[in-house]
Parts: C-alpha cells; sequence; structure tokens
C-alpha cells in the first residue's frame, strides 16, 4: 500500500465523461477548488492542462489525467524538498500555531533521524504553552533521544543557547527546536524568532538551519493564510503536513505551492510514528487525482 493511500480521495477524474470538452474542463475546476487547491490555483491548473492537451494533441481522459499528474508534479517540486542537516550541528525550527501536531512531529522526525544513524538532541523551546516540554519529554524517552529544556515560562532563547552547548558537548548531528504555538501578536512572534536566530548565528555559525511550518491539512485555505503570515514574520524553509488521513482533501499541498513557492517537506497520515514521511511530488499528485 502506497504512502498516500490514506489520503482522502479526490477522484477528480472519476465521474467526468469521456470528452475533453468545456464541461469537463469546467468540472475539473470545481473538483480541484472543492479540495482546497484555491481558485486562483485551480484555474492555472486548467489552463495548463488545457494548453497541454491542445500541444500534445491528447484525445482521451485517461492521457488528459496523465497529463494533470505530471503538471502537479511539477508544481509540487518547487524548492529543495529533502531536510538539509549537511552541517552538523543541524538546527531545526518548528513553528505553528497550537493543534497542528508540531510536538508530535518534531517526536517522529527525531526517531526517524535517529534511525538514520543521526545523533538527535531536542529542545523545548515551547516555555508558554503548559505541559509542552513534558510531551517533548515523553518523545524523547520513546525514541532515547537526549532533551534540553527548562521551567515554564523561562526565555525560548536561553532554552536554545542551552541545547547549542549541549549540541557541540556532545557532538549531536541535528537539533530539533520546538517554539511556542501561537500567531496573536505577529511582532512578538518574530521579536522572538529573531532573538532565537541570532543565538543560533552567534553560537552555531556554518551549521545548516532550517525552519519547518507545520500546518494542520484539515484546515484547507485557513491553512495558506496562516502559511503567509508566518512565512511573512519567520521566514520559513518548508512545509509539514499534517493530518491528511482525516477530512483533509490535499489540494492545499497545490495552493501552498504555487502561493508560496516553499516546498512541502514531510506529510503526515496518521498517529502511528512511522505516519510521517518525506514528501514525494510524484507520489502525491498520483494519489491526488
Amino acid at each position: 500500500m502506497g504512502f498516500f493511500d490514506k489520503l482522502k480521495k479526490i477522484n477528480i477524474f472519476a465521474a467526468f465523461g469521456s470528452e475533453l470538452d468545456d464541461d469537463f474542463y469546467d468540472e475539473l475546476e470545481e473538483a480541484l477548488i472543492l479540495a482546497d487547491a484555491g481558485m486562483d490555483t485551480a484555474i492555472d491548473m486548467v489552463e495548463q492542462l488545457r494548453q497541454r492537451v491542445k500541444q500534445e494533441h491528447i484525445k482521451t481522459v485517461e492521457d488528459a489525467r496523465a497529463a494533470m499528474c505530471a503538471i502537479l508534479t511539477d508544481l509540487l517540486s518547487v524548492g529543495e524538498g529533502k531536510l538539509n542537516v549537511e552541517n552538523p550541528p543541524a538546527v531545526v525550527l518548528f513553528i505553528g500555531v497550537n493543534g497542528v501536531g508540531k510536538t508530535t512531529t518534531i517526536g517522529k522526525i527525531g526517531h526517524q533521524l535517529k534511525g538514520e544513524g543521526k545523533k538527535v538532541l531536542l529542545c523545548a523551546a515551547d516555555t508558554f504553552r503548559a505541559a509542552a516540554a513534558d510531551q517533548l519529554t515523553i518523545w524523547a524517552e520513546r525514541s532515547n533521544l537526549d532533551i534540553i529544556k527548562q521551567h515554564e515560562g523561562a526565555d525560548p532563547a536561553a532554552v536554545v543557547f542551552d541545547a547549542t552547548s549541549a549540541a557541540r558537548a556532545r557532538k549531536a548531528d541535528v537539533v530539533l527546536v520546538d517554539t511556542a504555538g501561537r500567531l496573536h501578536n505577529k511582532q512578538n512572534l518574530m521579536n522572538e524568532l529573531n532573538k532565537i536566530s541570532r543565538v543560533l548565528d552567534r553560537e552555531l555559525p556554518g551549521s545548516s538551519r532550517e525552519t519547518l511550518l507545520v500546518l494542520d491539512a484539515t484546515t484547507g485555505q485557513n491553512g495558506l493564510v496562516q502559511a503567509k503570515q508566518f512565512k511573512e514574520a519567520a521566514g520559513i524553509t518548508g512545509i509539514v503536513l499534517t493530518k491528511l488521513d482525516g477530512t483533509a482533501k490535499g489540494g492545499i499541498a497545490l495552493a501552498i505551492a504555487k502561493e508560496l513557492g516553499v516546498p512541502v517537506k514531510y506529510a503526515g497520515v496518521g498517529e502511528g510514528i512511522d505516519d510521517l514521511k518525506p514528501f514525494d511530488p510524484v507520489e502525491f499528485a498520483q494519489a491526488l487525482i
């Protein structure tokens, strides 16, 4: 079974007739919009398909399906899809609103990186949410990973500083940093993340760095709004899409790629420790249609 078989099927070609006429394209556009791709993305994708059908003299719906799969794959292949942890101790910051599965995502990625032979250190820099550090500690214990944390309400940048010192001393390959999940005040968020960034610049110059935004795929177009705000406030190098096994239709990945030019680096389709995987644009596009 493919990883994205759990994805709620859109089957955007299933109920269509056999003619590549205006009704076909109108229905396809509507299906993409209903799949959370967003109106602008849907219109653009359908127009690209029209052009390809014309240029390549495509006659059947089945061939149009293959062409659409290629178009979606191209769209989703934006940016560098692989997590950059080349220069140790590499740092991956995780940002996002509460409730999207951020801490769980960190635990799962930490487990995977350890399985690849990397020494992983977790950093509990979300000091505002009660029990955030406790939740991350459970994941650390589950995968036998080191964790750096302080008391609730501590300065997040101070926790990150401790983590950089520990990473050097313990020769860690990767530091995964949990941050506070809130966006009620963009300036506060920006100030906090800038402070963390300055600590990392000073303490770990030359280390690889990623900032991943964790998004709940079931929120649809609201997820795109969040992504735009976080990109503006924090700068992001990639997206983690969670909860693709629920009511999510997955089209939000298309909207993010088109609107933000930011790659989806991981996708989650369940609660299990192995239900989060590096994102594969080809497999995802095929599952989508």
